[in-house]
């Protein structure tokens, strides 16, 4: 792996950050040094993923940025490396170069686990301060499978979702809740279960997010229930692909926390490709569904996800789903909240002008649908489009 193969090995001059090409995002370009690959963020796929639209393209695109995250912090974390400990560095990281080069797909697995992510950053942010960090983690990546985990081979309609019931790890704080020990037989048993529901859940009367969702998301963590026995989900900044939840009382709420905690790792991945807001200053505004104020870019994140939240209830409503009468109370509710904390943001003055658009682009999705029509659910137009737009894109979290 070279300083200068990034996620697939092309290169070029780039453009200059903070610009775009025609009918590209402002700043969703950025050049990161002479010779690394350059992601780019085409308009259409940018509108559809503020409309919760973006699909399994735009998660490809997203997949090859956060690859290209990774190596950077790998190629920093190799400068970093004090001189007592550079020797054991370099033989795995030599290893990790022969593996991009001979099996691409296993190195992709590596750069992709959720923890690398926070293993690299936490290991940067220790030797900066002078501190010991466990740099020894990098050989463990190659040789070890990984915190234990059990697979899940999910199956409906003919869409296919193998994800992995996992321990965190030891990076079991970054998902701000306790997490499980290892599962019992009895446990995984009703983890399959809710899973066989809630993909059943969402192919059937949501489909746009099951795909999404089955390209993106390789790890489910188990969570403990809160104090009060009520289900919790969440997820990591630094833990692409990764969700966590405790187990709900039936299916259709565990596709719901699906599709919210989903939300949350796509608008992380694409943060990492297009600054939507300005770093988080001394402002704080109100979320409507929280007793706390939040920076802005905690409030996009839960707008965001509660976009997903208002499009799931009005999918059900729109497939005649059981319990209408709560869809609709649900439905109402979080697009009033969504629209609310919508507004809030674009009044806050702190969003860059590629997130004012992504926002407003969200508030009228929220409104009037995805399709912004006004309509229940995307049309099989609108799901041509999107896809074939996503495909051909070029030129975190408890809320």
């Amino acid at each position: 792996m070279t300083e200068g193969a990034v996620a697939g090995g092309t290169t070029g001059s780039g453009a200059t950050r903070g610009t775009a090409g025609p009918g590209g995002v402002p700043g969703a370009r950025a050049q990161v040094s002479e010779g690394l690959r350059r992601h780019g963020v085409d308009r259409a796929t940018f509108t559809a993923l503020a409309r919760a639209r973006g699909g399994a393209g735009a998660v490809r695109l997203l997949r090859a940025g956060q690859l290209s995250k990774r190596t950077l912090l790998l190629v920093a974390l190799r400068r970093a490396v004090p001189a007592p400990e550079r020797d054991a560095f370099e033989r795995a990281y030599a290893e990790v170069c022969a593996l991009q080069r001979a099996e691409r797909a296993r190195w992709e697995r590596l750069l992709l686990r959720p923890e690398f992510d926070a293993w690299a950053a936490g290991c940067l942010h220790r030797l900066a301060a002078g501190r010991e960090a466990p740099l020894d983690r990098l050989a463990g990546f190659l040789r070890e499978p990984g915190p234990v985990a059990v697979p899940v081979r999910l199956e409906c309609d003919g869409l296919r979702w193998e994800p992995l019931i996992a321990e965190p790890g030891p990076y079991r704080e970054l998902f701000g809740h306790p997490v499980g020990g290892p599962p019992t037989a009895a446990e995984l048993d009703a983890w399959h279960g809710l899973l066989a529901g809630a993909w059943e859940v969402l192919v059937r009367r949501h489909r746009w997010h099951a795909e999404a969702v089955s390209a993106c998301v390789s790890t489910l963590v188990p969570l403990r229930p809160a104090p009060d026995g009520s289900a919790v989900s969440a997820a990591a900044r630094r833990a692409y692909g990764a969700v966590a939840a405790s187990r709900p009382a039936e299916p259709v709420l565990l596709a719901l926390a699906l599709v919210h905690e989903f939300l949350h790792v796509q608008l992380g991945a694409l943060l990492d490709l297009v600054p939507l807001h300005r770093p988080n200053g001394a402002a704080r505004y109100h979320a409507p569904w929280r007793p706390d104020p939040r920076p802005v870019g905690a409030l996009l994140q839960g707008t965001y996800a509660h976009l997903g939240v208002t499009d799931f209830w009005r999918g059900e409503l729109a497939a005649g789903a059981p319990a209408q009468a709560r869809a609709g109370r649900e439905h109402r509710r979080w697009r009033t909240h969504t629209g609310a904390a919508a507004a809030t943001l674009l009044a806050g003055g702190e969003l860059t002008r590629a997130g004012a658009e992504f926002t407003r682009v969200l508030a009228e999705a929220a409104e009037l649908g995805p399709d912004c029509s006004g309509g229940g659910g995307a049309t099989a137009a609108e799901r041509v489009d999107f896809a074939a737009e996503g495909a051909a894109a070029g030129p975190w979290s408890s809320t």
